[in-house]
Formats: structure tokens, sequence, C-alpha cells
């Protein structure tokens, strides 16, 4: 059970590690206009293949050894952040389709974009030591956090729904940027959330 449990968590700790590189290389590639579309898709696709390995082991150890309280919360919680950490490689590859979209946004403020992207980038750092110490103040850091992206989000679109907007291609495209950045964010706090439940049995209130 225990070299199981081990596997287990090496696993997610690879994917976290592999998802938190693959968002990053998205992020600059998108601030500096370099295309790495097809880099960052076989990226996401490793991290797929990952999911799959962590579900084939979790469902293993359920079947084989029972488990009951903390092991098969750990368990049940691993599966569902490997999902989380999965999709952290689909929205960077959305991103970098955003690029291959527009072209050149070089002359574009992507202020806004690479300030999330920051916080993001953070959020999901925070998310693998909370993840690997199962530490739940780190987890419980990521609520607030994910609220910075989502007000920078809404933010954003406001000035585009308001008129502000003084080009239309850089405000659409970052508009897409920050809508994946939101939902990485949205993950991240997944994975504190999870933590917490593994450590203590009870679910975080979404409200």
């Amino acid at each position: 059970m225990e070299i199981g449990l081990d596997k287990l968590t090496k696993l997610v700790l690879e994917m976290a590690t592999l998802s938190e590189a693959t968002v990053n290389k998205a992020i600059e590639a998108y601030s500096s206009g370099i295309n790495v579309r097809d880099e960052v898709y076989a990226r996401s696709e490793q991290l797929e293949l990952l999911q799959d390995d962590v579900n084939d082991l979790a469902t293993e150890m359920i079947a084989r050894y029972q488990p009951v309280a903390t092991d098969l919360r750990f368990i049940t919680t691993a599966m569902e952040i490997s999902y989380g950490y999965s999709r952290l490689g689909r929205y960077a590859y959305d991103i970098t389709d955003v690029l291959s979209l527009f072209e050149d946004l070089t002359y574009c403020d992507k202020s806004q974009v690479v300030l999330a992207g920051k916080t993001v980038a953070d959020m999901i750092r925070i998310s693998i030591k909370s993840f690997a110490e199962r530490d739940i103040l780190q987890a419980g850091r990521l609520k607030a956090m994910d609220n910075i992206v989502d007000d920078i989000y809404r933010g954003y679109l406001k000035t585009l729904t308001k008129g502000g907007a003084e080009d239309m291609r850089c405000y659409v495209s970052g508009t897409l940027v920050l809508r994946y950045l939101e939902r990485i964010a949205d993950h991240a706090e997944d994975v504190g959330e999870a933590v917490v439940y593994t450590v203590t049995g009870k679910r975080v209130s979404k409200k």
C-alpha cells in the first residue's frame, strides 16, 4: 500500500511540475510573440497520458487494498488533482493557439495579461507545494489569489464592453488569454481544496 501511495504521489508531482513549466512556457511565448504551439501541444498530450497513469494506479489500489479514511481520500483526490493539472496543459495550448490565430501582437499592451499570468504562475507553484507537503495553510492562500485573477479578467471585459478598447484585435486576443488564465487559476484553487479535503476530511465551501 505504502509503495503504491508513494508512486501515486510521484506521478501527480510529475504532472504538477510539467504543467507548471507548460503554462509558464505559454505565458512567456504570448508575452514575447514566440510561437511554441507544437511544443506546448506535445506537453499537453504527455500530461493526458500521465493522468491516465494516475487513474489506472488509483483504481488498482482501491480494488486491491480497499483503503479507508485518509488513504482513500488521498487516492480519490489524487485523481481529481491529476485532472486539474491535465487541464492546465490544455489551457496552455489554447493560449499558444491565440498567438497562432492573431499572429503579430507585439504592439499590444499585454500588461494585464502579464499581471494575471504572474499570479497564475504563483498559484500553480503554491498548489504544488501544498500537495507535496499536505500544507492546508498554503492551500488556503489560493482562493484570494484566484479572486485577483478574476478581478483582472472582469476589469478587462468591462473595458472591452464599454468601448474603451482602441484596438479590438488586441483586446479580443487579450480577453481570450485572460479567460484561459482564469480557468487555470480555478483549477489551481481546486488543487488547494483537494489538499484540504485530504488532510481534514472536509470539503471547502464554494461560497
